[in-house]
């Protein structure tokens, strides 16, 4: 089942979406110990911000998505990069089991879910995601920051106020990176019998035009909500109004916090 992010949303989500800095790559990699023989899944991998990174660390990478017009540009993004060793899956994370017909006899290395587990039915997944792997090999959910809209600085709350006036509907949604989130998770995963779970966390500062933000926005709007594109140059200046008139970029602290759990 889809999600919404098809279409012009999708485009968003690839030219303005926040990657993920080498330093969290790095981490997934150390945590199982990933190497040239290894096969790896990106579950909800959306336009290929975290599986594209990932292709160079490992022999393969599944993408998979349910939305057809993000593995599009997934796609377009890994021949652009020269990414020759990732496989674009059309699936949610119900489709998991059916990944066994693919594998043959190759055993996943690791599963990653970045900013996409609060769409999935986490208990269930990681169950499911348990046969598929191999000796040493795990799981990682990785929150990859906080919603523009909800974070702790000057700017976030009164563009939250803008966005909830315009689209009539409260902003409340964390995409799975609270604490309270994280705990559910972490008891999910030792649910399934996985072992060794940790965090690891990855700060930095970067700095957002208003062009970033207004495509940061659009990313997240369903397909069905986003404005038709005539009126969006309205809605970017709109979105611009609701930040600080006398500033030119916006600074966000960005806190990806990995969590990760092995069999």
């Amino acid at each position: 089942m889809t999600r919404g992010f098809s279409g012009d949303v999708a485009g968003y989500y690839a030219k303005y979406r926040r990657g993920y800095p080498p330093q969290a790559v790095d981490a997934l990699q150390e945590a199982f110990g990933l190497g040239a023989e290894d096969v790896v899944l990106d579950l909800g991998c959306g336009t290929g911000q975290l599986a594209l990174p990932l292709a160079g660390r490992v022999r393969s990478v599944i993408g998979m998505d349910p939305e057809p017009d993000m593995l599009r540009l997934a796609g377009a993004a890994a021949a652009a990069q020269g990414v020759d060793n990732a496989t674009w899956i059309l699936g949610g994370d119900r489709d998991v089991p059916a990944l066994r017909t693919l594998l043959g006899q190759d055993s996943l290395a690791m599963t990653v879910i970045g900013n996409a587990i609060h769409w999935m039915r986490h208990e269930e997944l990681f169950h499911a995601l348990v046969p598929l792997l191999r000796p040493g090999g795990g799981i990682a959910v990785v929150a990859n920051g906080t919603p523009l809209w909800l974070q702790e600085n000057s700017w976030s709350p009164p563009l939250r106020a803008g966005l909830e006036r315009h689209f009539g509907t409260t902003l409340a949604a964390s995409c799975g990176t609270l604490a309270q989130d994280r705990d559910r998770y972490r008891q999910a995963l030792r649910a399934a019998g996985l072992t060794e779970i940790r965090e690891t966390v990855v700060e930095y500062t970067d700095e957002l035009t208003p062009e970033q933000i207004v495509g940061g926005v659009c990313s997240a709007v369903p397909a069905d909500r986003l404005p038709a594109p005539a009126d969006r140059p309205a809605f970017a200046e709109y979105v611009r109004r609701c930040l600080p008139a006398d500033r030119e970029t916006f600074t966000e602290d960005v806190r990806v916090a990995i969590l990760t759990a092995r069999v």
